[in-house]
């Protein structure tokens, strides 16, 4: 669960670990710069593929998100865990923490996401059937070039580009290769924090 009373003190502020998570996930800039990346490896070279439903993007990015379960999925498919460079600090930071929503680890607000990254103009969402296309538009693109050229994105590259060669399957498959190989994230209450 998380530790309510555990103050925590960074740059002259206490915060307890409830609050910093909650800061956190506030940080919609964070997250859509991710999506980007993630998006635009999917996208591939000529930059016209999409990633085909909610769900796989979701678990995509679970796994782009917490690089310790990407570890252990890396390890799981007999693939070099070691190709994930999980580095210390990231195996011991309050961003490697989860929080247990309704449907997991899976954060209620994709819709938001994706919405706020076509309301930028950046991504496009089309459907066939009952499934969402979700891909990149030109200026997408182009962010996620920008992005992938920063040294702070490297990692986040780096794993996006393991995660098409090693996990880029049906949303059904991936949904039931992550909870198979992760079978405590569904198995918490409603806000208990989630350990690596």
């Amino acid at each position: 669960m998380v530790e309510r009373g555990v103050q925590y003190t960074s740059r002259g502020i206490t915060m307890n670990l409830f609050e910093i998570l909650a800061s956190l996930e506030e940080d919609y800039e964070m997250h859509i710069a991710r999506l980007l990346i993630l998006l635009s490896v999917f996208a591939g070279k000529k930059g016209n593929k999409t990633i085909n439903g909610l769900t796989k993007l979701v678990k995509l990015d679970f796994l782009l998100r917490y690089p310790v379960y990407l570890e252990r999925a890396l390890q799981v498919i007999r693939a070099s865990p070691k190709a994930a460079k999980v580095q210390d600090h990231e195996r011991k930071s309050v961003e490697s923490s989860m929080i247990r929503y309704r449907y997991g680890p899976w954060d209620p607000r994709y819709r938001r996401f994706i919405n706020l990254l076509v309301g930028k103009g950046l991504a496009q969402v089309s459907s066939k059937k009952r499934t969402i296309k979700i891909g990149l538009t030109m200026a997408g693109l182009n962010k996620a070039s920008i992005l992938c050229k920063d040294d702070n994105f490297q990692d986040l590259m780096h794993r996006a580009h393991l995660l098409r060669a090693n996990f880029d399957m049906g949303a059904t498959r991936l949904k039931e290769f992550i909870y198979e190989t992760f079978p405590e994230i569904v198995s918490l209450r409603l806000g208990e924090e989630i350990k690596p």
